[in-house]
């Protein structure tokens, strides 16, 4: 039989509960997070229970100024699966005026990932960075740091410039690398350092944004 105590708490309750304990547990820890950072640092921890991304989540310097720009002026979001868009809340998401987009089910995509050998991710970013051109674009990755890799490329080539990149991915080949080739460019980004991250991550991150801006958080 457990010790542990049980909180009964109302449906609408437990959110706000679980912030305040992950406020608690930051303060025993002294961590003190910077206050343009914080609910995006916590509700990541929120999603995550895990509090090392505290450390780990890294933000360039205009990272949440871009961000915050790009989504008050209805901005293109590409993710790198399906299921961080669907983490994505629509409804606050539709306020604002965006879209969010995924390419890896597109059957164009999936053929030529057969015939080049690249990865459907890879492919999707730079399908998205000839759709979305002369557009502004949130680049969101929670899974594939191909799609990282592609970013670079085209980076690298002088092709294509994201406003912003959010790169989350987890795993274990290419993950950290991909990560840090982002940090070395001059795109405003909020990256994970290390394997850890996933859709789950990366769309908390971009709800939290949103909510910072519709909640006047």
């Amino acid at each position: 039989m457990t010790n542990k105590i049980i909180e009964n708490l109302k449906p609408l309750d437990i959110e706000k509960r679980s912030f305040e304990i992950i406020s608690e547990e930051l303060a025993e820890m002294g961590v003190v997070l910077p206050k343009d950072q914080e609910m995006i640092t916590k509700r990541v921890i929120h999603a995550s229970a895990d509090f090392e991304y505290a450390d780990t989540l890294i933000y360039s310097d205009t990272a949440i100024e871009t961000a915050r720009r790009l989504l008050g002026e209805g901005c293109i979001i590409v993710t790198d699966t399906n299921m961080a868009r669907s983490g994505i809340n629509l409804k606050t998401l539709e306020a604002l005026g965006c879209e969010a987009f995924c390419f890896m089910n597109d059957e164009k995509i999936a053929e030529r990932s057969k015939v080049t050998g690249e990865t459907r991710a890879a492919l999707s970013m730079e399908h998205a960075a000839k759709v979305f051109h002369d557009k502004p674009v949130m680049i969101v990755s929670g899974n594939a740091p191909t799609a990282l890799l592609k970013i670079r490329e085209l980076y690298d080539r002088g092709e294509y410039r994201p406003d912003l990149v959010i790169g989350v991915p987890v795993g274990f080949v290419n993950v950290e690398a991909a990560k840090e080739l982002i940090m070395e460019t001059d795109i405003p980004y909020i990256v994970n350092r290390g394997r850890k991250g996933g859709s789950n991550i990366a769309a908390a991150i971009v709800n939290a944004l949103m909510y910072g801006i519709c909640r006047n958080v």
